[in-house]
């Protein structure tokens, strides 16, 4: 399990990584580089659109990868989807700006952004469910845990190697070629990642099926179509939180209150690394305690947090990282369980599409749309835009009510499953 979990991990951390890389630059520089046309909030604006497009593309992938998932096996979506985002990550970094080739420039753009979320709406499912399959019954949720972990060093990999171009370039240089670098990089993590997953095994739960669903999706939408709506909008919140702090507030704090962007960088990388370090500490309390009472507990929590989170954004004491560790402590709460509770919600034949396809499905309502709404929201605003704080808090309670329309899948006792292995 360790080897499997490490595996797993360093897998999503690097998908990730080439799906975070692009939401900072999107905060940070395309908007001048390819929408040079546009006045500023408008640039920002149409590089957060094609960020979303990769939310649209990630539910079409898990679609796509589920099927093969639940046909053919969780490793070979491991091996395919890390490729085709690595692929599309660095080809990202070689398109010309708009000064070169015109319109052609943001197209290309819009493309290779939906090649990112297709490979990534595969990799979430297959790393997770062959971890999940693989572990015992009262330690799910700690195991599964560990591919949550990914996503929290992808972001920290990606944001550190933009902090650390903004420290050692000028402007003009990060701007003529400093900022393609973190999509070149995506090539060299995307070979470690093949070489590490090329040791997995198949996991059992998938070896132990007799009888594969002919169409996976097909299965879902038939049998589980209020299960696959429910959970998509309970996972919305945790997604248009992450966003919120780390793609949203990027632009705002350096475009709109002038706060450097070291600055901001550096807090809500703070913030993520104390995310990524509780993850699998909060996932041994839902192997203990159940998976839904702690995602009913985050979500409460997002809600009561979304006005003080603003409200710091905008201090002039420049207290934004306890805002943003607010908002991260109340988003990891409900994560840290949700790769486990997925899985245990749908019938092994269509497992890898029914969790995939859910868990990408919240990336759409939260995720695709919260950096843009976020950023028009608070055009209309004055310094603390409390129109964004009031459209979190509505998310929040959407989701709050989405869990609460879930059942518990509460895991075999850690004593049980202690006592039948000796």
């Amino acid at each position: 399990m360790p080897r499997l979990a490490a595996a797993s991990l360093a897998g999503t951390a690097i998908e990730f990584y080439d799906f975070f890389v692009y939401g900072t630059a999107a905060a940070l520089i395309l908007g001048p580089l390819f929408f040079p046309t546009f006045s500023p909030v408008a640039g920002t604006l149409a590089a957060f659109a094609t960020f979303g497009v990769g939310f649209v593309a990630r539910p079409l992938g898990s679609v796509l990868f589920g099927h093969i998932g639940d046909r053919r096996g969780r490793r070979p979506v491991l091996v395919a989807s890390l490729l085709l985002t690595g692929a599309s990550t660095v080809a990202v970094g070689c398109v010309p700006t708009y000064d070169t080739i015109g319109v052609a420039a943001p197209l290309l753009l819009l493309v290779l952004r939906f090649l990112q979320g297709l490979g990534l709406g595969g990799e979430w499912g297959g790393a997770v469910l062959l971890t999940v399959e693989h572990a015992p019954a009262g330690r799910r949720g700690l195991w599964s845990s560990f591919p949550q972990v990914g996503p929290a060093l992808g972001f920290l990999l990606a944001n550190g190697v933009v902090l650390g171009l903004s420290a050692t370039l000028s402007e003009a240089q990060f701007a003529a070629w400093g900022w393609r670098v973190p999509f070149w990089a995506a090539g060299v993590l995307a070979v470690v990642g093949l070489w590490l997953r090329s040791s997995l095994t198949e996991s059992p739960g998938f070896l132990e099926l007799e009888d594969h669903a002919r169409v996976p999706l097909a299965e879902v939408v038939r049998d589980h179509w209020r299960l696959l709506l429910l959970t998509g909008g309970a996972l919305a919140i945790g997604y248009a939180i992450f966003y919120a702090v780390t793609t949203w507030s990027l632009a705002y704090g350096t475009e709109r209150l002038g706060v450097s962007r070291g600055t901001m960088l550096t807090c809500i990388m703070g913030s993520v690394v104390v995310k990524g370090a509780l993850t699998p500490l909060v996932a041994l309390l839902g192997d203990r305690y159940g998976r839904r009472p702690l995602c009913l507990a985050g979500c409460a929590a997002a809600a009561l947090w979304m006005f003080p989170m603003v409200a710091l954004l905008a201090d002039v004491y420049k207290r934004q990282f306890l805002g943003f560790l607010g908002a991260m402590l109340s988003f990891i709460t409900m994560f840290a369980v949700i790769a486990a509770y997925l899985p245990e919600l749908y019938a092994p034949r269509v497992r890898c599409t029914g969790a995939a396809v859910g868990y990408n499905l919240g990336g759409v309502i939260g995720g695709a749309l919260t950096p843009i709404v976020a950023t028009a929201l608070a055009e209309q605003g004055g310094r603390v835009p409390w129109g964004v704080a009031a459209y979190l808090t509505a998310i929040a309670l959407f989701s709050l009510g989405c869990f609460a329309l879930l059942p518990e899948t509460r895991p075999v006792p850690v004593a049980a499953v202690e006592a039948t292995t000796g």
